[in-house]
């Protein structure tokens, strides 16, 4: 077994390749134990899974080992992301779960797939992973099969829930095109549009893991060139595109593709007194615009990173500018690409104008992510060169106002920011640039990076 399966808000790896029988069980068998440890009381773990094509063998895998550890294993099947988060907070059929396991490759390719683990509804990541790697790869446990289950209704629950609040909407004269990737969000989304009577055209509806139309990953343009299509014909009044495992989205008009911050920036305009968090790669104008209004945080990236942080703040929002987006206002502050997608249509019936709203925002040039190839164990070190070597920069470095190090390096230039951060994922550093102009965003670009390429060369 590889170590590097244990990643920090996920398990992920190679089906049978990394993912195997022994494994598999044993990563149910320890995260029961761990629950139990949290919970000494736990009764019910709960497992859901995507559209993979190996999913539902893993949860037959997982299950053997839950069983092992004397909990009992509540079976959602084919599910979005979100549903599994939601049946840590709501009753289903009568049963109230301790933990859940989403079993999901989210936006990797087709032989990929991993867990998404919530227990006594935190998220399990970071250290808390590591150790169940290390004691698993210490384990000879031998586990037997044992499927055992109880069928329960995440989904219909889930859709009623999404219906029940969002039943006011009236979008008559409007007509909006989605873009499923066979991903899960197919599973719920079209009887939830057609019980609200919402005019649609679903792309890709059907759940297929071997993603035949486009990868899942709406953060890539590229994917995005059919509901671009669509959205060019004229007929839709907007868009939505979804990750493999309905957690992530892009919200499309006619004219833009609006990224998570600037949506954060949208959404909190309508929540009272709003306290919204961000991660380091998000735009200063994020930060600058709710802090006019109410408060705005900047924190790590990661999705478990920003859950944690919306508990011990009790922010109202939380946004990823990757499209992962946690509402806490009148929801439970987990990433939910359905929910958010009605709220965005919330908008849309309360006469929001989206194109007019992001026109009349401070205009900045922003680069997408940068990534840089490093290696694993070098990562995290030259991130702690470059803190240092920006204490006495360079005699022609631009003029640094501040420096941010909650989650790599982000340095505030006088008229902008450049950030370099270790994925906690991958082998790379990403970096983001943004500024006033594109002149000075490319300056601010040239100078961290050829800053770290002196650092990288030593």
């Amino acid at each position: 077994m590889s170590a590097s399966i244990f990643r920090e808000y996920d398990i992920r790896g190679i089906y049978q390749k990394e993912l195997n029988e022994d494994i598999v069980k044993k990563i149910g068998f320890y995260l029961a134990k761990s629950l139990l440890k949290r919970v000494p009381n736990a009764v019910y773990m709960a497992v859901g899974y995507d559209a993979r094509l190996h999913s539902p063998t893993l949860k037959n895998w997982l299950s053997s080992g839950i069983n092992k550890a004397g909990l009992k294993v509540l079976d959602m099947g084919l599910v979005p992301t979100p549903a599994n988060y939601f049946t840590n907070f709501n009753e289903i059929d009568g049963y109230r779960c301790d933990g859940s396991i989403m079993i999901t490759g989210s936006h990797n390719p087709p032989e990929y797939n991993g867990f998404k683990i919530t227990l006594d509804k935190d998220p399990f990541f970071g250290d808390e992973i590591y150790a169940l790697g290390d004691e698993i790869l210490k384990s000879g446990l031998k586990i037997e099969d044992n499927e055992t289950a109880i069928k329960i209704n995440s989904k219909d629950r889930y859709i009623d829930y999404i219906v029940e609040n969002f039943k006011h909407l009236r979008l008559e004269n409007k007509k909006f095109v989605f873009d499923c990737g066979n991903g899960v969000a197919g599973v719920v989304l079209r009887e939830i549009l057609d019980r609200l009577n919402i005019k649609h055209k679903i792309l890709f509806e059907e759940p297929d893991g071997n993603f035949p139309n486009h990868h899942p990953d709406p953060s890539d343009e590229h994917t995005l060139e059919d509901i671009k299509k669509e959205l060019n014909s004229g007929e839709f009044d907007f868009g939505f595109a979804y990750d493999g495992d309905a957690d992530r989205i892009a919200l499309l008009s006619r004219k833009y593709n609006f990224k998570g911050d600037i949506l954060a920036i949208f959404f909190s305009k309508h929540i009272e007194n709003p306290t919204v968090i961000g991660e380091v790669k998000c735009s200063q104008v994020m930060y600058d615009i709710i802090n006019s209004y109410g408060k705005a945080i900047m924190y790590k990236t990661g999705h478990s990173n920003l859950k944690v942080k919306i508990k011990e703040t009790n922010a109202s929002f939380a946004a990823e500018v990757s499209g992962h987006l946690f509402f806490n206002d009148r929801y439970f502050g987990y990433d939910d690409a359905i929910y958010a997608t009605f709220r965005a249509l919330e908008l849309l019936d309360q006469g929001f104008d989206f194109d007019k709203e992001f026109e009349s925002l401070p205009q900045v040039y922003s680069t997408p992510e940068i990534n840089i190839t490093v290696t694993e164990e070098t990562k995290f070190k030259l991130i702690e060169d470059l803190k240092g070597a920006l204490k006495n920069p360079p005699a022609d470095f631009p003029k640094i106002k501040d420096i941010i190090t909650v989650d790599g390096v982000r340095v505030i230039f006088d008229k902008g920011w450049g950030l370099v951060r270790a994925s906690n994922t991958t082998p790379k550093l990403v970096t983001r640039f943004e500024a006033d102009t594109k002149d000075n965003a490319k300056l601010y670009e040239d100078a961290l990076i050829n800053l770290f390429n002196t650092l990288k060369g030593r």
